[in-house]
């Protein structure tokens, strides 16, 4: 392309040129650089307009006009075709940047399933739909009057010990908190559920406890709970020996042992048939023929007085155990870490 012509006559072939030129450019860069020789201070453009101090001025009047229109109309080429470059490039470099995240293995792709703990879950779901309760769910993140106060274990309660809690920074120090147990769904159910309840309560808990063969800080639990005129604690015995013959075979039996729960009195801790060694006695019971599940006991009238419920009318039972804890003792998991490894070998077995 020249460098300088006479001014206005070559400015229609040097317009076509541009154009030309713009278009076939293949990067920004390389529009960039085009853009420098035709429209920058050397380019013909600018000589052309050098030249007008030596026409006449209607001459010059007229050329001026022409050399800025065509300016005007090459900038515009020019904002349009970087526009488009750039969204090629942005594209391009979008399309380089993509990780493949697909596993293959070999023999080909597995069809994916829940996992265990999640068909432990509704398993007992199923269970205890069929003995006439009700599913009910709550907020994993709990007030510390829902997780604690209501529950009969206000603030410096010795109880509190027997929970290591995550507090959330929300609020004032140490009021919000994620749940420790599913309990705290228990009083919204008492506060809103109109009477009677026969309800569980599945979810997800959170305590600061070091992972090994028996614990986890992230674990599931589902929890029971019976409000109702007349309950006895020969209720709360007879559900727990039916959920434990439905769920783990006529030959596993339940037993109550005497234990403490701030929320419960009485209370009890409640014991199933090993179900590695079927009661005969092995390493896993330490030789007693039973394993621990869970708790229970007969709701304290401090928890129905919190939320406003006459304990003189009403009676209940509430019971709970860990979901995990049920995964490991009915499929002979050693430990319940391999619940949360995700090592495919073990998957696959579930």
């Amino acid at each position: 392309m020249a460098a300088a012509y006479d001014a206005p006559m070559n400015v229609d072939e040097l317009e076509r040129e541009a154009e030309a030129a713009m278009a076939a450019a293949v990067s920004t860069d390389d529009l960039a650089r085009i853009e420098s020789e035709l429209l920058g201070k050397r380019g013909p453009l600018a000589l052309a307009h050098r030249e007008l101090g030596r026409m006449e001025p209607d001459q010059r009047r007229e050329a001026g006009r022409v050399l800025h229109d065509t300016r005007q109309r090459l900038e515009a080429v020019v904002a349009e075709r970087r526009q488009q470059l750039a969204a090629t490039e942005r594209a391009a470099a979008l399309d380089a940047d993509r990780l493949d995240l697909t596993e293959v293995l070999p023999g080909g792709l597995d069809r994916g399933h829940q996992h265990l703990v999640t068909q432990t879950r509704d398993e007992l779901e199923d269970v205890f739909v069929g003995m006439g309760f009700e599913v009910a769910e709550g907020p994993e993140a709990e007030s510390d009057w829902y997780n604690f106060e209501a529950l009969n274990i206000p603030p410096a309660h010795p109880a509190r010990g027997m929970y290591d809690t995550f507090y959330l920074d929300l609020g004032e120090p140490e009021t919000v908190v994620l749940r420790t147990h599913t309990s705290p769904v228990q009083i919204h159910l008492m506060e809103d559920h109109p009477l009677p309840i026969h309800a569980v309560m599945p979810g997800r808990c959170f305590r600061r406890d070091t992972p090994d063969a028996r614990h986890l800080p992230v674990f599931h639990q589902i929890e029971g709970l019976v409000v109702d005129r007349g309950i006895t604690f020969g209720d709360l015995a007879g559900t727990i020996e039916t959920f434990t013959a439905a769920y783990f075979g006529a030959d596993i039996h339940s037993r109550l042992r005497p234990a403490y729960f701030p929320f419960t009195e009485p209370s009890a801790e409640f014991e199933i048939t090993c179900t590695i060694c079927r009661g005969d006695g092995c390493r896993t019971c330490s030789g007693t023929g039973w394993i621990e599940l869970g708790g229970c006991g007969i709701v304290d009238p401090a928890v129905f007085a919190a939320v406003g419920i006459d304990p003189a009318e009403w009676s209940g039972f509430a019971f709970g155990f860990g979901i995990d804890r049920c995964a490991q003792m009915r499929h002979g998991i050693a430990d319940m870490r391999a619940l949360i490894e995700n090592d495919a070998r073990f998957v696959r077995q579930f």
